[in-house]
Order: structure tokens, then sequence, then C-alpha cells
């Protein structure tokens, strides 16, 4: 643990690669004569030349990570990314202090599409460009994650979609980078797809382009302030709704379809589960809504449908002001923020899966009263859940629910009140975006939150997506002892 060069040499790569991105939205400002674009210049080259020197510095002829130092590379990787993607908020036009800029930053990265923004219509292209591909990053960073790095670290039940292989670890890293770039392009191909289809169904280029990033990771920053709402389009929800659903659908499952695989998706456990769920919330939220509003049924079902997809996947589109949807409705809306998509997506949340191991744990406990002498198994997609797993999926879990608690209880403590501090600590925790209530409601953002506060939830995005343990286990003695 003492050998920080290979953490450092990564670091420095991964810097290199965010200074390039930043060139991206500095062309959107020169091509719009846009003066942003030389401040984009000089946080491309400053990022740059600090990734070389890093990547250079501490080069390796092999680089080596063992379990600890793959902890530490994870946390600081989406630190790092953080903090020079804040940089763009402070010294542009859009002039936020540090504390919001980290937070727009770090709200961007890891999916969660809370603003502190609420003038969007009239920030820069380069800015505006530079949120989604925070979250577009942010979106193929976090199933990479999930799939090639949690497994190994033995996280919140993460093993269970580790790889099925024998040999060693060394030995299936070429396996594992195929893997990874397959999902790459998966994911790229995504993009384009929902790119041209908001473009042939009205959105414009530019508007394409935004929401085609955003709504892949289940990001939901729009370029508007009013988000889908500005566009008033059925059609364009629908296409919206779709690629939301596969931004939360495990993008390993694709590619075992594509590889020819073609029951693995209506097989998989959590897909099936997922969808049964969607269904059924939006149902019941389309029986409320349509009596507790007064409106015609068509119209109630455009609004569940696209605003419960919406949370329900943690992308945070909204399309209407949910906040009239009376008592119950809200508490629908808090409920799903919790749950998030399948393991393996873009999306955060407590995942599907572990709903589904601790309600057969749940059966299997019971049948054990009545059946004290069988042998009872725990099985996800035909494999056998091993009592080390369950017992890190229960742990995930009690974790999850008191950081929420602890969260909520500081923002009141702030002075945030008892639906603001509730909804800002579920949506920050699962990744969702907006919450509930006049402040950070639909039509709302987070800008009047305490600075401290601020702070608080931007920790709190953190840990929920990088599945909290990951975070937890620097605070253990054991963890730094050589």
């Amino acid at each position: 643990m003492r050998d920080f060069r290979p953490i450092l040499n990564i670091l420095g790569l991964l810097l290199c690669i965010e200074s390039i991105a930043l060139l991206i939205p500095m062309l959107f400002d020169y091509i719009n004569n846009n003066q942003d674009w030389k401040q984009f210049f000089f946080i491309s080259c400053l990022t740059f030349f600090i990734g070389l020197v890093l990547y250079v510095g501490f080069k390796k002829e092999k680089i080596r990570i063992n379990l600890r130092q793959a902890f530490l590379l994870t946390i600081l990787s989406w630190l790092v990314i953080a903090l020079f993607g804040s940089l763009p908020f402070i010294y542009s036009s859009s002039s936020l202090n540090f504390t919001n800029a980290f937070f727009e930053s770090v709200s961007g990265i890891t999916t969660t599409g809370s603003t502190v923004i609420s003038n969007l219509d009239s920030l820069s292209e380069g800015i505006l460009i530079w949120r989604s591909l925070l979250q577009w990053f942010g979106g193929i960073g976090i199933i990479i994650l999930a799939v090639a790095i949690l497994p190994t670290l033995q996280i919140g039940g993460m093993q269970l979609l580790h790889m099925e292989h024998d040999d060693p670890y060394e030995k299936t890293l070429p396996r594992i980078n195929k893997f990874i770039l397959e999902i790459i392009i998966l994911y790229f191909g995504l993009t384009i797809l929902c790119l041209f289809s908001y473009y042939f169904f009205g959105m414009n280029g530019f508007d394409s382009l935004i929401h085609s990033m955003t709504t892949i990771s289940t990001g939901g920053f729009s370029n508007k302030s009013l988000s889908f709402a500005h566009f008033d389009s059925h059609a364009l929800e629908n296409i919206s709704i779709i690629f939301m659903i596969f931004g939360s659908l495990p993008f390993v499952v694709f590619i075992k379809f594509i590889h020819g695989q073609k029951k693995s998706i209506y097989k998989d456990d959590q897909i099936k589960l997922f969808i049964f769920l969607l269904i059924s919330i939006v149902l019941i939220s389309l029986f409320w809504v349509k009596h507790y509003l007064n409106i015609e049924w068509f119209y109630a079902l455009r609004l569940t449908t696209f605003n419960i997809t919406s949370i329900l996947t943690g992308t945070g589109y909204t399309s209407a002001n949910y906040n009239h949807w009376g008592g119950f409705g809200l508490i629908v809306i808090l409920m799903i923020m919790f749950i998030g998509g399948c393991a393996g997506s873009t999306t955060g949340g407590i995942k599907i899966f572990r709903f589904q191991i601790l309600f057969r744990g749940v059966k299997l406990q019971i049948k054990k009263l009545t059946q004290p002498h069988a042998v009872f198994l725990v099985k996800f997609n035909k494999k056998t859940v091993t009592e080390n797993t369950y017992t890190s999926i229960i742990s995930f879990f009690f974790i999850y629910v008191l950081l929420f608690i602890l969260s909520s209880v500081i923002l009141s403590f702030l002075g945030a009140d008892f639906l603001t501090a509730l909804s800002a600590s579920a949506s920050a925790i699962s990744n969702v975006g907006p919450g509930i209530g006049e402040v950070i409601g639909p039509n709302g953002n987070y800008e009047p939150v305490n600075k401290i506060g601020k702070w608080v939830l931007a920790l709190t995005m953190l840990i929920g997506r990088l599945e909290i343990f990951t975070i937890l286990v620097l605070f253990s003695k054991n963890f730094w002892k050589k």
C-alpha cells in the first residue's frame, strides 16, 4: 500500500483524457464566437500538463495494482476528475463559486443530475456540452467499475456480476480489456442511435447531442431550465423512455445478446423484475394521477410513464411538476428514488438484484421455520448466492439507510425543511437529481441549499455512486496497515 506510483500514473492518464475532452466544448464556443473558448483551452492545457507529469513521472514498466490500491484509485479517480471538471464552471461566463462548481461537477460525473444553475437557456454552448460530457463519461465509467472492478473487490454483492472464469486475474486481463472495449463501443453506439432518434423526431442538432449523452447515461442534465417540458412532445418523451430503459439494463446482457446468447435478455432475473416494477408503478400512478388531477386518461398515461421512468431509472428528467400529484404521488416518487435500475447499468440506487436476493432470503428464512432440517439455497440467475454475498448485501442495505438518515438529519440541522432534507438526501445517495418540494423539486434547483449542505450532498453523491463500501473501507485501520 505504500507504493502510490501506479495510482498516480493512472490518475495522470485519466487527466490527460479529461484534457482532450475539454477541447470539445472549447471548439463549440470557438465556432459560436464565445470567449469562453479561451478558458477551456487554458484549463485543458493545465489539466494535460499535470496529467502528463503524473503519467511520465510515475511510469513503471509493468503496472500491477493490489486490492488496497484499487480501492484508493477508484475513489481518487472520481474526486480528481470532478475537481478538474469544476474549473470550467468557475472560470467561464457561468462564474460559479468553488462550492457550486464542485457540486455541479460531482453531480455530473456521478450522473446524478442535480444542478445549482437556474438559467440554463442562457449558458454558453461550451458549458452545456461540458455538463453533458461529464455525465456521459460518468455513465461509461460506472459501467466499467461495476463489471470489471467492484466484483473483484467483493462490494455489496457485486461479486455476482463477476465474469465467469477459473483462471487467475492476470490470465484473464486481455479478456477483460476486450470486454471493456465492447462495452465502450456499445455505449457509444446507443448514444449515436439516441441522438439521431431525437433529431428525427424534432430536436435540433445541439439539443439532440446534449440529451443523447445525458439520456443513455441516465444523468438527466438538460440544456433547458424546464427540462423535457420545454419540448412538449409526446414523441420525444417516448424516445427518451426507450433509451432511459436501455441505460438501466445490464450492459453485460447486451454484450451476451450480441454474441449470440439471444435468450439472455428475457431470462435475466434483474431485467424481468425491473420491467415488471416499472409497468406496475406506472399503472398505479396512472390511476392515482388521473383521478387526483381529474385529467384525461391519455394525458395521465403520458405524464406518469415519462416521469416515473425518469425517476426510477435515476435519470431525473421532468415533463411536469409532480409536486402537484398529492401525498400518495409524492410517496411513490420518494420510494422509487431508492430502487434504481439493474446492476451493471448506468443507474444509481440500491439496484434491483439486491431487492431480489433479500426477498428470496426472507422466503428462505420462513421456510426454515416450518422445515428446520431442510437445506434451502438462495438463487440468482441460476447461481447459488453464498452466505458471504448475502451478508454483504444486508450490510449494504443497512449502511445505505443509515447514510440516508444521517444526511437528512444534517441537512435539517442546517436549516432545510423536512421535505427538502429528506428528498435531497434520497436523490443524492441514489443519484437521481431532482427532489421533492418547491426548493429542489422539478421547478427548482439546489442553489438555495446551505453551502455546507451542498458539500454534504456532493459527498453523498460520491458515496452512493461508488457503492458505499468503496469509500467506507478507507476509514478502516486495517486498510492502511502494511
